[in-house]
């Protein structure tokens, strides 16, 4: 392998033998035994329960009803946009602060950060919920439910921006300068766009969490994907197999953002 084409990934992880190539493979055999005859104990005992019965999946044969899940996927999906741009965006300011020479700015930003990052979402949410309308601040479903998760995820993004802007060689940065740039030029034209590179698979990490803490807007009564599930449970009793198929369209689009990150970083040579 020539050095142009070793990656970092590439030093760190160093290929196994045979031998550890043959344990993995009867570990993972192993694994998949184990997981099949939990699995059929599983589904024995749904059968059991009755729970594998006719009337609590037949509703799936309904295209009302994948309307339905759907027009939730959709509201979830829009949280989740709206909030990973203002996390993003508003984490980037904070960044920016905590690389500041001022020390003011820089305090204020740490603050803040580490307020975003200590509370929980539930908690924001039940503050735009139920104390900001009592100062006036009345705000549609949409937002009590966006904004309070933005908010939450904002001091992880910061701090994963920053992590990856002091990731950045400082010799660039001194070279930079040595040329004559200014400091907004060799920020935005040197240091962040390898130092967002950094960053990618953790920004998109952050995202997941975003989209798992939309499943809160049942606090604010918003028509989400979990809302709706709520709503098909209340009205055919069905709860294991609504949950299931929440559960699994959950785990499909987790899935899909993580094939996005592996693909965006083995397309990037520092990974």
């Amino acid at each position: 392998m020539s050095l142009e084409n070793v990656s970092i990934r590439d030093v760190l992880y160093e290929a196994p033998g045979p031998k550890t190539r043959m344990k993995i493979r009867i570990a993972t055999a192993i694994s998949i035994v184990i997981m099949i005859g939990l699995l059929a104990v599983i589904v024995r005992q749904f059968y059991i329960t009755g729970q594998l019965k006719t009337k609590y999946w037949s509703f799936y044969g309904r295209v009302t009803t994948w309307l339905f899940l759907g027009k939730g996927l959709l509201g979830t999906l829009k949280v989740a946009v709206i909030s990973g741009v203002i996390a993003f965006l508003t984490g980037m300011l904070l960044m920016m602060g905590r690389i500041s020479k001022s020390k003011l700015l820089n305090g204020v930003s740490a603050v803040i950060i580490e307020f975003s990052r200590g509370v929980p979402t539930l908690l924001f949410i039940y503050f735009f919920f139920l104390v900001a309308p009592q100062f006036g601040l009345k705000l549609p479903a949409f937002w009590k439910i966006s904004v309070p998760v933005a908010l939450s995820a904002t001091g992880v993004v910061a701090e994963v921006l920053r992590s990856g802007v002091n990731a950045v060689p400082k010799g660039q940065t001194e070279a930079a300068f040595s040329l004559g740039m200014t400091n907004r030029s060799v920020f935005f034209k040197i240091v962040f766009p390898q130092a967002f590179m950094y960053v990618i698979p953790a920004l998109i990490a952050e995202i997941v969490i975003v989209l798992k803490d939309t499943t809160f807007a049942y606090v604010v009564n918003y028509s989400d994907l979990m809302q709706n599930s709520k709503v098909l449970i209340s009205n055919y009793d069905a709860l294991l197999s609504v949950y299931l198929v929440t559960a699994i369209i959950y785990i499909l689009i987790n899935y899909m953002l993580n094939r996005i990150s592996v693909k965006l970083a083995g397309k990037n040579p520092l990974f």
